[in-house]
C-alpha cells in the first residue's frame, strides 16, 4: 500500500527533514515506486508537486528534500498502486475547490470495487482510482450537508461519519484539509509526533540523517508530524486506533473521535 506524510505547525516550518525520510520508502527502503506528491499550503493558496516516477529516483523530490519551502499545513503522499495504472493523473494528493477553499487529500489503502456504484453530483475523479473517486464523494457529502461553511466540530463529525461509511470497504486512511485543519482519519496505520520546546535531536530510520531541532527552532514552536510509519527511530510517536480521527491545529490536537461502540 501507500505511505502518507502531514505536517501541521503554528509557524511557516519545512518538511525537509520528514520528507526525506519519506522518499527513500519510494522505491529505495520500500516498494512505494508508483509515483508520489506533496502540497504546501500557503495561506489560501496551494503549492502542489507530483510525479510518477519512484520519489527516491525523482529529481523534483530530491528538490523538495533540500529546499526549505514553508507551510503550516502540508499533505504528502508516495503510491504503491492498486488501482488505476501509473500515471500524473493517478498520483495524489488531489485537491478541489469547496466555500472558496482549496481542499486537498491524500489516501492510503484499497477500497472495493462497489465504491465506483456510489453516486457522484458535483465532483468528479480525473484519474481512475478508487482513492480519487472517495475523495470526489466525500466532498460531494459535505457540499450537500453544508452548503455553507460550519462551525469546525460539526463538520468534523459529519466527516468522521463519512469516512466510517467508506471503511466498510476496505482500508481507508486520510489526510484533508482545507489549510488551516489537518484532518487525520485512521484504519490501519497512522501515528504522529508533536515536536515542542525542549526540542532534542531526531534520527530518520530510512536513511543516515540526524537534525538537532534545539538549533532550527524558537521555544514557541509547535510542529507535528503525521506518517504512515514512524519516521525516526530515536522518538515516540503515538498511534491512531481503528476509525479514530484526530484533528490538528497550529500543530496541536483540537480535536479526536473513535468509532461508535
Amino acid at each position: 500500500m501507500c505511505e502518507l506524510l502531514g505536517m501541521s505547525a503554528n509557524v511557516p516550518t519545512d518538511i525537509c527533514f520528514s520528507f526525506t525520510g519519506l522518499m527513500q520508502r519510494g522505491g529505495g527502503t520500500g516498494p512505494h515506486r508508483d509515483g508520489w506528491g506533496i502540497a504546501f499550503y500557503e495561506g489560501n493558496g496551494l503549492r502542489i508537486f507530483h510525479d510518477p516516477a519512484p520519489s527516491v529516483e525523482s529529481r523534483i523530490a530530491q528538490l523538495i528534500s533540500e529546499y526549505p519551502i514553508k507551510s503550516c499545513t502540508v499533505i504528502s503522499h508516495i503510491r504503491q498502486a492498486n488501482v488505476g495504472k501509473v500515471c500524473l493523473e493517478n498520483t495524489h494528493p488531489f485537491d478541489r475547490e469547496l466555500w472558496g477553499k482549496k481542499w486537498c487529500y491524500a489516501h492510503n489503502g484499497q477500497l472495493s470495487a462497489e465504491l465506483f456504484n456510489w453516486p457522484l453530483e458535483h465532483y468528479f475523479p480525473v484519474g481512475t482510482t478508487d482513492s480519487e473517486y472517495a475523495f470526489c464523494w466525500l466532498l460531494d457529502q459535505i457540499r450537500k450537508r453544508f452548503p455553507e461553511p460550519p462551525e469546525i466540530t460539526q463538520l468534523t463529525a459529519f466527516i468522521h461519519q463519512c469516512c466510517e461509511q467508506l471503511r466498510t470497504l476496505g482500508v481507508f486512511n486520510l489526510l484533508l484539509s482545507e489549510s488551516r485543519h489537518l484532518f487525520t482519519y485512521c484504519t490501519t496505520r497512522l501515528c504522529w509526533i508533536t515536536r515542542q520546546s525542549p526540542f532534542g535531536e531526531a534520527r530518520l530510520s530510512d536513511c543516515d540523517m540526524a537534525v538537532n531541532f534545539e538549533a532550527v527552532t524558537t521555544p514557541d514552536d509547535i510542529v507535528t508530524v503525521i506518517a504512515t510509519d514512524p519516521l525516526t527511530n530515536n522518538e515516540t510517536w503515538s498511534r491512531l486506533q481503528t476509525g479514530e480521527m484526530v484533528v490538528f491545529v497550529d500543530g496541536k490536537v483540537l480535536q479526536r473521535l473513535h468509532t461508535a461502540p
